[in-house]
């Protein structure tokens, strides 16, 4: 998979979520290989403004003409906004994953400790290239 994108400025989980800090709110997304796998999107479904996450609570649905995937939170803390626009237009993450295709901004409630257990880039890539 070394086509794939996979963006330096942020932090991921093993389940292909990313997530980048934005001041005291966190915007979070599935990787570039996680909608290249899952091919073309044809619903996302994302826990309402207010849900409170633990890290890795599932917190959402992504669908495919192929397959299903549960969204995980990959820190603890509550959903301050969810991306609209993926409502009627759910291809905006194939399209964009790491943009306009994000999923939801949380506050982290324990953001230092929930981090430390991510990857960065580079030990994201090693990881996909693994699998």
């Amino acid at each position: 998979m070394s086509d794939t994108v996979v963006k330096d400025d942020r932090s991921y989980s093993k389940d292909h979520e990313w997530i980048k800090v934005e001041g005291d709110v966190a915007v979070v997304g599935i990787t570039d290989f996680a909608q290249n796998s899952l091919h073309e999107i044809t619903f996302v479904e994302i826990s309402e403004v207010g849900t409170v996450l633990e890290p890795n609570g599932e917190c959402g649905l992504v669908e495919s003409m192929k397959a299903s995937s549960d969204i995980f939170s990959p820190v603890s803390g509550e959903i301050v906004e969810v991306n609209a626009e993926l409502e009627d237009a759910p291809e905006i993450v194939n399209e964009d994953p790491y943009g306009k295709g994000w999923m939801f901004k949380i506050k982290p409630s324990n953001l230092d400790a929930d981090i430390s257990g991510l990857m960065d880039a580079a030990a994201y890539k090693e990881f996909i290239d693994s699998l």
